[in-house]
């Protein structure tokens, strides 16, 4: 079963709930920061990279691509103890790279 998502609104709505995701891990990060034992420069970094693709989803400048979705690189040096939410990101990134999942009627 893929993950790809299936429509151009299941797309944007995965980009939507990892930026809401990385504003709450964020925000517990402020909070608590005894608790919570992550580097917040490197969120906020993965937070503007997201924005800057949901954005370019928006503007109508977006390209699916080939390649790796720039964050990628960020997402990759991380695991579910960092970021709970990883799989939504490899979810995103595979979408980005095969297109989206059109089923065959």
């Amino acid at each position: 079963m893929s993950q790809r998502a299936k429509s151009a609104e299941d797309y944007a709505g995965l980009v939507d709930q990892v930026i809401f995701e990385l504003e709450e891990l964020l925000a517990a990060t402020d909070f608590d920061t005894e608790a919570i034992d992550v580097n917040t420069n490197f969120l906020e970094i993965l937070l503007d990279e997201v924005r800057r693709l949901r954005a370019s989803m928006s503007d109508g400048s977006y390209l699916f691509g080939r390649d790796d979705l720039p964050f990628m690189r960020l997402v990759k040096k991380s695991d579910e103890m960092t970021l709970p939410f990883i799989r939504l990101f490899y979810q995103i990134n595979e979408t980005h790279k095969q297109g989206l999942e059109i089923p065959d009627d």
